[in-house]
């Protein structure tokens, strides 16, 4: 089919962000038509001036709404778009000149109903939002159990980049009301009703994540109190990779405990294991201080997930808790 593309972008008080990233989308390479829908949830610092200036340059639509959360926020702009095929991103990400050519590339040669693509630091990105992305998609880290593989069904896109045909969003209606975890879900819904996802390598976003330690542990500590939730709801998508970062935690406790014996044998190996990481932050982006920083980074990664999945597993499988009634701010109401 001639895929037609809109661009969704859910915005919460994030001004800046949005003029970053559409002066990234005047650049794009891509010369056929497209949209652009901007959903502001709920925002008391808008964006709707900051758009305004792109408005001679850019298909933009600009809707503005209560606060329902992310997931809602792209319903809802899908429902008003006027594509058959919607971009959804967030709004802290750069897009490459190349992204949407590449992506209908790839579309047009092996069409999906739903894709995903990696993310990276953008060259301008603070030396902690690096280090934060080393920890996020390292291979020596959770970056290669997060669904980073090029297989057809197994990919499970995230929100921050990813494609969803306008077929596919009526089949699924869409995002749940659940924050983090939406997407996965999403995902999952999807593979059930017969549709496949995939990666496209090429379509890559500069992703900033967080700004500081404080809001990147809350973030992931967010993901692993949602993770048990998903597995209750998809119990045959249940892995045991999604302990490892509690297992990891486990394993810190563990060789701490047995260094105070006398045995040092495990914290050696705790502490190679956090050299390797130095060394490859540090000669991925040929920085001492990303390096140093990408430990920490990996650190407070392990704790929050871990942390957060151990306590939700406790209330929800062990306890038999009700989801929404136990952890009420991982949901938004409509």
């Amino acid at each position: 089919m001639e895929i037609y593309f809109s661009f969704i972008v859910p915005v919460y008080n994030r001004p800046n962000e949005i003029k970053e990233l559409l002066d990234s989308m005047v650049d794009m390479d891509y010369t056929k038509p497209y949209e652009i829908v901007i959903v502001e949830d709920g925002s008391s610092d808008t964006s709707k001036e900051v758009i305004a200036t792109f408005a001679d340059r850019l298909s933009i639509s600009y809707y503005q709404k209560p606060n329902t959360g992310p997931g809602d926020s792209r319903n809802y702009g899908m429902r008003k778009a006027k594509g058959n095929y919607f971009v959804i991103l967030d709004s802290d990400v750069l897009l490459p000149k190349e992204y949407l050519s590449k992506a209908e590339r790839f579309l047009s040669n092996t069409f999906v109903h739903c894709y995903g693509g990696p993310d990276d630091a953008h060259q301008s990105f603070s030396n902690l939002q690096k280090a934060i992305s080393y920890s996020m998609t390292s291979y020596l880290t959770t970056g290669g159990i997060r669904g980073r593989k090029n297989t057809l069904g197994k990919f499970q896109p995230r929100s921050f980049n990813m494609g969803l045909s306008k077929e596919a969003f009526e089949a699924s209606s869409g995002f749940g009301n659940i924050h983090p975890g939406e997407d996965p879900d999403l995902t999952i819904r999807l593979w059930k009703l017969g549709y496949d996802t995939t990666l496209i390598p090429d379509a890559k976003v500069f992703h900033k994540r967080r700004i500081s330690w404080k809001k990147f542990y809350i973030q992931v500590n967010k993901f692993g109190l949602v993770r048990p939730i998903l597995n209750q709801w998809h119990p045959d998508t249940a892995k045991i990779t999604y302990w490892f970062p509690t297992l990891f935690l486990l394993y810190i406790v563990f060789s701490l405990v047995t260094a105070l014996l006398g045995w040092w044998y495990f914290v050696a190996i705790l502490g190679m294991y956090l050299g390797i990481i130095f060394l490859g932050a540090t000669l991925e982006y040929k920085n001492l201080s990303i390096g140093v920083q990408s430990i920490l980074a990996v650190l407070i990664q392990f704790y929050g997930y871990g942390k957060g999945f151990l306590k939700s597993y406790y209330y929800i499988h062990l306890l038999k808790k009700v989801p929404e009634k136990k952890f009420k701010k991982l949901f938004f109401s409509k």
